[in-house]
């Protein structure tokens, strides 16, 4: 069984709670932070399992900057993160 490590986001939008997981452009909501992750976790296996169907699972994790060793397919870490602005 390989194993995907994802990054998951979580903000708040109105009275619901949003998750994201940004490399891979999935998102849901829920009503509360724990319906959100709960969410989520759904919204990215069937993303997944819709991938392993279409038989391009390895292609789009790749493609989506994760890498594989021993098994595991990990999101790539930054060295930095920051916020910048533009002014317009």
């Amino acid at each position: 069984m390989t194993k995907i490590i994802y990054r998951a986001e979580f903000f708040k939008e109105g009275d619901l709670y949003v998750g994201l997981c940004p490399e891979l452009n999935v998102s849901s909501f829920g009503d509360d932070m724990e319906d959100a992750k709960r969410s989520l976790q759904e919204a990215v296996e069937a993303f997944v399992e819709t991938c392993e169907e279409m038989g391009t699972l390895k292609e789009v994790l790749e493609e989506s900057g994760f890498s594989y060793k021993r098994g595991v397919w990990n999101t790539r870490e930054p060295i930095i993160e920051e916020k910048l602005a533009i002014s317009r």
